[in-house]
């Protein structure tokens, strides 16, 4: 087992004032919104909003991230607990947060947006869905520091022994959706919308993109261990992309025309 990378013990908990604490995961969160905040502000000038408008767009999508998120996980994977007590969704300080549910979230707070601002729902999302991955990818990293959501078990010459998940060795799938779901994924949603593209193609790219990257991963992932395998081949999280694969592609296939982003200034 020497010829393995031994997780070290790391303290989720970075410092903590009185009652408040700064966490790893949490601080990797603040991070990819940071950058997410810089990243549209240098795209701004091609959309009709204003920089308060930009604020407030930014505001009810991490409101979107964390009630969707939180949400998501209660009743995508924590169901049966949720019924056997309900206050258990209020309870954010146990963990537990879906990319799935904060994907929805986002949705709604991006549709409650562009009602405000007079534009498309899809227009919207164009502009948002290259800011993303950031924010996945420093999730990710988070992940592994907390050694938390590790891979199946592999004699890989890069496999880990992470504290609390037994005696063998697994894969880093933290850090293979950092790379796929993080890097990967902005460098070409960067690169595809630096060109107008017809409505809804950018985020069409976005949900078939992260959805085949996590259908891939998920093979390498350890799945939840009160929820298994369905029919023995695939996981909660590889059901929960298939609808966003299919959305995706048909976003990206159908009959338009470049449009650029309209709203009320």
């Amino acid at each position: 087992m020497s010829e393995y990378f031994v997780f070290p013990q790391i303290d989720p908990v970075i410092f903590s004032i009185g009652p408040v604490s700064l966490r790893w995961y949490g601080l990797m969160y603040l991070l990819g919104f940071i950058a997410a905040w810089y990243l549209a502000g240098r795209r701004l000038d091609r959309t009709p909003w204003s920089r308060e408008q930009l604020s407030d767009l930014m505001f009810y999508g991490f409101l979107g991230v964390i009630i969707g998120g939180r949400l998501g996980y209660v009743f995508f994977y924590q169901f049966g607990h949720f019924l056997e007590d309900p206050l258990y969704l209020l309870k954010i300080w146990t963990g537990g947060m879906s990319f799935h549910g904060g994907l929805l979230g986002v949705i709604a707070a991006l549709w409650w947006f562009a009602r405000k601002t007079g534009a498309h729902l899809l227009q919207v999302g164009d502009f948002v869905a290259p800011l993303v991955p950031i924010g996945l990818g420093a999730g990710r990293i988070g992940n592994f520091i907390n050694a938390e959501l590790w891979g199946r078990t592999t004699d890989v010459p890069w496999a880990v022994l992470f504290p609390g998940a037994g005696p063998l060795p697994r894969h880093p799938s933290q850090l293979y959706e950092f790379l796929l779901e993080g890097v990967i994924l902005f460098v070409i949603l960067w690169w595809y919308s630096a060109k107008p593209r017809p409505m809804g193609s950018v985020s069409g790219l976005f949900l078939a993109g992260y959805g085949c990257f996590r259908f891939i991963v998920e093979f390498f992932r350890e799945p939840d261990a009160h929820l298994g395998l369905y029919s023995g081949m695939l996981s909660q999280g590889q059901l929960l992309c298939i609808p966003m694969i299919l959305i995706g592609l048909w976003l990206m296939v159908r009959d338009k025309k470049p449009q650029e982003i309209k709203g009320n200034s």
